[in-house]
């Protein structure tokens, strides 16, 4: 493990639960920070039931916590929340993602955290922000997906619209948080002064829209952006061409168009009216489909294709599952697949956390933690509390602990 990193003397109190709020403090807590992680007794984070495939050890929340150090606290007792209360003064930065109002309800609002640490910056990750008509609502990922009208831009146009199975909204908020929080350290240091980080989903969400917003709006409604299935509906080519054997995602638009030509042996396209530009390219890009098909399907296989391709440097993919991924030169080249040697579980696979530092370059060996595993260490460090007084609060299950 680092002795020093990028964020290392920086303290974080973590609230947070599920995915949007742990992605952030992953981040802080790999970049050197550390995270306390507040669970709530007596089960802890939701997620330490998820994905438990031997020894009843949770890889989500391996995959979400590294480098954190678990407090689990009845927070529904007095006693409990006071706990909380004193940590606070203690730390840099509350990360928290209960529904907007929660944390006022538990004493923990901001003027509160305030009250306990002048300079106190609190992030507050929600739904749809701790403003607005629809503050208070549940939500999770998808449902802000679906107001941003993200969902509507997914799937074929002719039927459903579609989700993607991976985390994008709550991940990516999350990242949006750990910069928010950085750059709050950042102004802190400059001014002393603390504040409160409003981050959530459908923000986040709805700042996706590269073109959809600004072109409906532009065009005063007569561009009205939807679901295009396997094809951009505003360049073209580009999409997701049927090769041998499996697909090609190909964006060969713009400049790239003429080095698509040129690797189908097919430069006649350059002056044909109807592909020659890209306004007009685009109007007919379904007439490009077979053109484009055909020619890919003419070898053998996937590979075979794309060797033409990029020696062409036409920007191209095959498209991968999520069992290639695993066998991908690149992905494994740069170390973004890890492999941790978890102390309960043996040997877990996920994807490591984006960002390189060249002064930081070894991969820590960071671990997550049990369940209240670092109860006693951040009690007596922190508060000073001595060892009579750790055993009547784990005794009266103030404070809990599981070895998963």
């Amino acid at each position: 493990m680092l002795s020093e990193h990028c964020l290392t003397g920086i303290k974080v109190l973590d609230l947070t639960r599920a995915l949007a709020g742990p992605s952030c403090t992953r981040a802080l807590a790999e970049m050197g920070a550390e995270v306390i992680k507040i669970e709530a007794a007596p089960d802890g984070d939701m997620v330490r039931r998820i994905s438990c495939f031997d020894k009843d050890r949770s890889h989500y929340l391996v995959q979400w916590n590294l480098n954190k150090k678990s407090v689990c606290i009845d927070l529904r007792t007095e006693e409990g929340l006071d706990l909380v209360k004193s940590l606070v003064p203690k730390v840099d930065v509350v990360v928290e993602n209960f529904r907007p109002g929660v944390m006022t309800e538990m004493g923990l609002g901001y003027d509160a955290l305030c009250d306990l640490k002048s300079d106190i910056i609190l992030c507050s990750i929600s739904a749809f922000g701790q403003t607005g008509p629809m503050a208070t609502n549940p939500g999770y990922d998808y449902i802000a997906q679906a107001y941003a009208g993200i969902t509507s831009m997914i799937g074929a146009p002719d039927e459903a619209p579609c989700i993607p199975l991976v985390g994008i909204g709550d991940a990516s908020t999350g990242i949006h948080g750990a910069l928010a929080i950085t750059s709050a350290l950042l102004y802190h240091a400059r001014s002393g002064k603390g504040q409160h980080l409003d981050v959530n989903l459908l923000d986040v969400y709805y700042s996706y829209h590269e073109v959809n917003v600004h072109q409906y709006a532009g065009s005063g409604g007569s561009i009205e952006p939807t679901r295009g299935g396997q094809h951009m509906s505003y360049v073209s080519p580009a999409g997701i061409y049927q090769a041998s054997g499996g697909y090609i995602m190909i964006l060969a638009f713009m400049q790239h168009w003429k080095d698509l030509c040129a690797a189908m042996q097919r430069p006649d396209l350059l002056d044909q009216e109807l592909f020659g530009e890209d306004t007009t390219r685009t109007e007919h890009r379904f007439e490009l489909v077979p053109i484009i098909e055909q020619w890919l399907q003419s070898f053998p296989d996937v590979e075979s294709a794309m060797q033409v391709l990029n020696d062409h440097h036409v920007p191209s993919a095959p498209v991968l599952t999520v069992a290639e991924t695993l066998e991908n030169d690149h992905l494994n080249a740069r170390g973004s697949i890890q492999t941790v040697d978890d102390p309960i579980a043996g040997k877990i696979t996920f994807p490591r956390m984006p960002i390189r530092f060249s002064a930081f370059p070894e991969d820590p060996a960071y671990k997550a933690p049990k369940l209240g595993e670092h109860n006693a260490e951040v009690l007596k460090t922190w508060l000073n509390i001595n060892d009579e007084e750790i055993e009547r609060l784990s005794a009266e299950k103030i404070i809990q602990s599981k070895n998963s």
